[in-house]
């Protein structure tokens, strides 16, 4: 039996209720004296529903200044490819701590990339979109933080 206990998904993948119920999170905290029925309701979920979920689910901080974000890439085995993908970790400023490189089977590499968030990195999510926008990624996935 699988005994995983959290996920890391992409927004698109996330089902609305949850992100209504991080929404309300974030207006308490933002808006001290807001009663909890008085978010739900401006954000338009019930009550109920974010009880039911308020422990379950919260942001993904990626740019907390010490955390290390581990991802895997599968991509064409072109030459400069991994130079382009490791410039783009370099043009946000993240602290590149492994890097790891299968050999390439039928043409295709998979690439285990350990990354350092510092005080002076830049957007983790656009790195990461400009990462899967190069010609000869096939994917990325964020597969831990710690």
């Amino acid at each position: 039996m699988d005994k995983t206990k959290y996920y890391v998904l992409k927004k698109k993948a996330v089902p609305e209720v949850l992100l209504k119920v991080v929404e309300v999170k974030r207006l308490l905290a933002a808006e001290r004296g807001l009663t909890i029925q008085e978010a739900t309701e401006r954000i338009g979920i019930s009550r109920s529903s974010f009880y039911k979920y308020k422990d379950d689910i919260f942001p993904f901080h990626e740019n907390e200044k010490g955390q290390t974000v581990t991802m895997v890439i599968q991509m064409d085995d072109t030459p400069g490819l991994l130079a382009e993908l490791l410039r783009e970790a370099a043009k946000y400023r993240a602290n590149i701590l492994t890097i790891h490189q299968s050999i390439p089977i039928n043409g295709i590499a998979t690439l285990t990339l350990s990354i350092e968030i510092l005080s002076t990195t830049g957007n983790i999510s656009e790195m990461v979109d400009e990462m899967e926008e190069n010609e000869g990624v096939h994917y990325l996935k964020i597969v831990g933080r710690e």
